[in-house]
Order: C-alpha cells, then structure tokens, then sequence
C-alpha cells in the first residue's frame, strides 16, 4: 500500500507541475501548447487522486484555485491590480453529455424547488468585469487569478457597443456586469494580414489576439483592434430582478451586447439538444465558441446550490472537443530550419478548420510519423491544438488505397544533399552543413534581424533576394552592404535603402545579451543568453569557457554547453564574430549595472513582490550586482521575500507558512551596505 501512495505522490506532483505549466502557457504567455480536452484529462486525473486520498492534496494545488492572466511578478506590471468585490471563478468542465444530466441530478437534490436553465454559448476570448456606479461605468478589470484583475479600464473604452453611461436609470445604476471579450474571424485574419506585411510574429487564434490587444499599453492601438464582447452576467442586482434570464435580458435592453443564442429551458434534455444543434452549428459563428455554458436559472436557487471553492455548483460549462476535419495527404515537405533541424509538413488538400483555411499541418517528426504510418494520398483527420499551423492526429485506414506510397522521412538534406544526423535523445534529424545548407543560412539572417535579436529592418523576401544575387551568405554580410547595393533590389529606392542603413547602424547598440542571442546558437534562447553574458561578461570569456565552467552556471546543462564549446570550436563561427567585432558590435558587458559589485548576496535567492520607490526590474538588477539570484515563486529553499506596496496576499501568507525571511525595501538595502 505504501508503494501505491507513493507512486501517486509522485503522479499528483508531476500532474500539478504540468498543470501548472499549461495554465502560465494559456493564461500569461497567450500560447497553449495542448489542447483544452488534453489540459483537462489532466486536471480531471489530479481531482480524481486528490478526491480518493485528501492526505495527498496541497495547498497551492491547481484543483482549488482558477488560472491567472496576470504576469509574472518577475514580469513588468503596467496595470493597477485592482481586487474583485465577488471571485471571478472558473467553470466545471465536461466533454461527457451524461454528465449534463448528472449535473441536474446534484442540482435537483440541493433543492425543492422547480429548476429551469439557462444556455449559452462560450465564447473563446477573454473576461472581463465591468463596474458601474450612478449608471457611469468606472471601472474595468481582468479576470486575472479570479481574486486580483488588471484596471483596463482606458482600454475597454475603446471598445464599440460598451455604454459608458446608461441613459435608462429605472434599472440598477450601481452594478458589475461580466462578459467575453473577443475577437471575430475577419478581424483576426485582417490583424494576421496587416503584422504579416510589417513582419512581426502571428497571433496563434483568436483569443491570444483579443487578450494581448486588451494588454496594450496604448488605448488608440486597442481601438484599431476591433475588439467585440458579449456579456453574460449581472450583479448586485438582485433587488430588480429573480433570475439570470431576466437580468440579461434587461442588460440587452440598456445597451449591452448579450447573446442572440441565450436560451432558457426547463429540463436537462432541452439544454441537450441545443447543445447537439450548436456542437454541429458553431462553425458558422463569425467568432470562436468553444463549448456552451449551462447555468441554474433562479438566484435563490443558485444560493441553495453554493459553490465550491474554486467553481459554482449551479454551473457547468460542456466543451466542444477541438475541431477536427478529415481531407487529403498530397505530399510531404522537409523544412530545414537555422539550427539544422528538419521538419516534416504535411500539404493537404485544402479544407475549413475553425474559421480557416488550412492547407498545411505538421507532422513534427520522423518517429510521428512512423507512428501514424503515413502514406501519400491518406485520408487524414486534421486538429487544431493550439497551434498556428494544424495538426494531423491520426489516419482513416479505411479510406487508404492499396497503391498508397509509404511516406520515407529523407536521410540526407533536401536543401544541399548532406547525409542528415540524429542526435541522441533527440527526436529529431539534423543536417550538419550548417555553412552550406541554404535554408540553414537563410533561417540564420531572418533570425540575426528579429526584434528580440538585432532589430533590423528587413523582411524575409528580401533576404531571400540578396541570398540568390550572393550579397547574403553569412550574418557579418549585413554590415557590408553599400547603398548602390540595396538600389538594385526589386522596388527599393533612395529611402528605402536609407532605412535599412540606419537600422543597420542602430543594431550597433544592441546590448551583448541581444547579440549573442542573434548569432543563433542551437539551445541557446533569450533567457540562456542573458545567463551566459551575466557570468561571461565578454565574447572572448564565452569562447574559451569549457564545458565544465559553463556547468558551473546555475540552470545550464549538459546540452546547452556541450551546444556552447561546439559553436565556438568552429573555425567558420569564429571568423564570423571576428568580422562582427570589427563591424562594431557589442561583445561584451559595457552597461555598469551589469558588472558584479560584491558577492553580498551570493548563494541567496530572492523573490521581489509589490511596488517599490524604484523600478522592480531596477531592484531585480542590483540583486544581481551583488551576486544574488532572483526567483519568481517562493518555495522551501527561497531565502528572502522583499515586500513592497500593495504586494499579492497570497505570496506573503505563503512565505510566512514556510518560514521564509520577509524583508522591507529598507531592510534589502541595510543588508547590501
């Protein structure tokens, strides 16, 4: 018995880890990486465990508390966190219909009295509460952890159909009303089609374009986003009306967008059917739904229900399993990528998935697809998870025609031909001729130009054209470019050349964390960048670093140096810094703030929480000078918690609960004298 508990120990952890990973993925970052029925199977496993053995639940378990769009307190905040005077909670969730019936079961036992519903669709954007008071809306605040929003108040604004003051006062004049805010299919296309033009990264879907337009520091770039909401609740309003129906439809009446589709019923079997009829509708929506919401209809009967800490009893939100659409495998292409690695992608016949077009869809990997067995001409079904391009999930063998062509992952580079790699533990193939492959240099020079690299003005089918007339061949190539040059390219003329000449000149002051995360070394990313310069401090340090030194850096691994001594081991990569050095870039630590003052603070870790008389970022980096390290979660092993103004509750009962040392801005300064 013990070794079962432990093992369910260690699922639960692994459960909550991951958990908690998707919810940062969908909730901070915009960018789920499953789908909502993978994300909750796993949150269904960890109640099941949870519920079975409650000597294994914890704390901070994501079973008893909602996701969070709020950032990071390592992140910058650029919103007034706001409290909400009632929870904004989450939704129970189901994909199982008997489990709609019994949902009604759980509700007829709470109470005696009669029972209706009501049905409404959900919407796939982002929540949002507004507070009104004397009929003036005041206030707008995020979802954010349920108990904490972001004031998005100047923002919503700008968003057309919210009335900023109610001009019938008969009804409530001092209430919150909730809703959706989201964003249309046509209005996602046009913002994909517009950021394609000035080369700047795609939103994924929908819901990721409606939460980051909401997040703009400037309201005039919200208003130009052509964001919609819908609402779907009322408070504080009880004294005018019984029940949910009647407040929305009062809602509707005083100027509010609600629904079309919200319907009332009487029994579980006619919530069923609407539900059957919108699970085959929806793509005729012009705006994401991803299931439909079922709610008690009575707030007194609501009230007998209750809730539970992290949902409403009287509610439960039945999600539609992602989309999924069967079309034809035309043929396969191999991508390869700056790093070497190689890509399978599927072209397909083209066919409608949520709201698009999709013609292509990933097949990730060789062992992918040895797993589905795929053949040319399939009949394949065809998901979206989350992702901007598609997915094939799995294959109609039925539909397979005898003649089918087994589809053979390539063993040499379909760009230059070279016997293709694979490196252990990885899953996939690699093309070593990274100074010869084509595609390999081309993905090298639109990376060296990406805003978090070097910043460079220039698109990809320009670097595709000065590529093929051998002005482009290796990223040191971009400080030789002349104007005479630039004047030969299609279209260009004086001031477009111009343009590209003082971005090039401007790229020169790119701090050295930037830069070496421009070179495009395999594994190493913005925050591994920024790892290696803070202890580094110059390119020439980093060339002659061993793997065993580069170990020594917290959170750099095995793979990450052995990427690192092989970059530089290279005579080719070597050459290219020495023509960049001359070119004028930054190589090394020039900002003082990032030179080592003292080892005060070293071994100690550090979480920064709350406002402060200078910068979070400010405090974070003198930290840092004097060797501390900073963390974003407090834990056991956490050393101090620097508390500033109006800091999360949360986070201090928790350092308190752990016995973690609590420091004042004062008493961080008093220890670094």
């Amino acid at each position: 018995m013990k070794g079962s508990i432990s093992k369910l120990r260690e699922r639960a952890s692994w459960l909550r880890e991951e958990i908690n990973r998707h919810n940062r993925a969908y909730y901070v970052f915009n960018k789920p990486v499953v789908s909502d029925f993978e994300f909750d199977l796993l949150l269904h496993e960890l109640q099941a465990i949870e519920s079975k053995y409650p000597q294994l639940v914890t704390s901070d378990s994501p079973t008893r508390r909602v996701g969070s769009d709020l950032k990071n307190e390592s992140q910058s905040r650029e919103f007034e966190r706001v409290p909400h005077k009632t929870p904004m909670l989450s939704l129970s969730n189901t994909y199982n219909k008997n489990e709609l019936f019994a949902f009604d079961q759980r509700v007829r036992k709470a109470t005696s009295n009669s029972i209706s519903y009501t049905c409404e669709l959900k919407i796939d954007g982002t929540a949002i509460s507004l507070i009104y008071e004397n009929a003036k809306l005041i206030k707008a605040v995020t979802r954010g952890d349920g108990s904490i929003g972001d004031d998005v108040t100047s923002n919503v604004r700008q968003i057309k159909g919210i009335p900023l003051e109610l001009s019938d006062k008969k009804g409530p004049t001092d209430f919150e009303i909730r809703g959706e805010i989201y964003m249309s299919w046509e209005s996602f296309d046009k913002l994909n089609h517009k950021r394609a033009e000035k080369e700047e990264p795609l939103f994924a879907n929908p819901r990721n374009a409606a939460a980051g337009s909401l997040k703009l520091l400037d309201p005039g770039a919200t208003k130009t986003r052509s964001l919609s909401v819908l609402f779907y609740s009322v408070s504080n309003c009880e004294e005018f009306f019984r029940d949910h129906y009647n407040a929305l439809q009062w809602a509707m009446k005083a100027g509010f967008p609600v629904s079309d589709h919200l319907r009332k019923f009487d029994n579980i079997e006619d919530v069923v059917d609407f539900i059957e009829d919108w699970e085959l509708k929806r793509a005729e929506l012009p705006f994401p739904i991803d299931g439909m919401v079922v709610k008690v209809n009575d707030y007194s009967v609501q009230n007998q229900v209750g809730f539970t800490s992290k949902f409403p009893r009287w509610a439960v939100a039945y999600k539609f399993k992602a989309q999924r659409v069967t079309t034809n495998l035309i043929s396969v292409d191999y991508q390869v990528g700056r790093t070497g690695a190689v890509t399978p992608v599927a072209n397909l016949k083209p066919v409608l998935l949520a709201g698009t077009v999709v013609k292509r869809a990933s097949l990730h990997n060789e062992d992918q697809m040895n797993l589905l067995d795929i053949h040319i001409g399939d009949t394949v079904y065809v998901e979206k998870g989350g992702e901007i391009i598609p997915k094939i999930v799995d294959v109609d063998l039925s539909k397979r025609n005898k003649e089918a062509v087994h589809a053979v992952f390539p063993d040499k580079c379909p760009d230059c031909g070279t016997s293709l790699m694979k490196i252990e533990n990885e899953a996939r193939h690699y093309c070593p001729n990274s100074s010869g492959c084509p595609m390999q240099i081309k993905g090298r020079l639109l990376h060296f130009t990406s805003r978090k690299a070097m910043n460079i003005l220039i698109g990809e089918a320009t670097i595709e054209q000065m590529f093929n007339l051998k002005y482009l061949n290796s990223i040191a190539d971009f400080y030789s470019l002349s104007k005479e040059q630039l004047l030969e390219l299609d279209g260009w003329k004086e001031k477009s050349a111009e343009r590209l000449l003082k971005s090039l000149e401007e790229s020169k002051n790119r701090p050295f964390e930037n830069v070496l995360f421009a070179l495009g070394i395999r594994h190493v990313g913005e925050n591994t960048a920024k790892l290696l310069v803070r202890n580094f401090q110059s390119i020439d340090n980093l060339i002659n670093a061993s793997e065993e030194q580069l170990l020594e850096v917290p959170d750099i691994g095995e793979t990450v140096a052995f990427s690192v001594v092989n970059y530089f081991s290279d005579n080719v990569n070597l050459s290219i810094i020495k023509r960049l050095k001359t070119a004028g870039l930054n190589f090394s630590v020039r900002s003082e703030k990032s030179f080592i003052k003292s080892e005060k603070l070293k071994d100690l870790s550090f979480v920064v929480s709350g406002l402060f008389s200078i910068s979070r970022d400010k405090l974070k980096s003198i930290i840092e000078q004097h060797s501390g390290k900073n963390v974003s979660n407090i834990t056991g092993s956490t050393s101090y918690l620097i508390a500033g103004d109006k800091m999360g509750p949360a986070k201090l009962e928790k350092a308190k609960k752990l016995n973690i040392n609590i420091l004042s801005e004062k008493d961080f300064f008093d220890l670094i004298k």
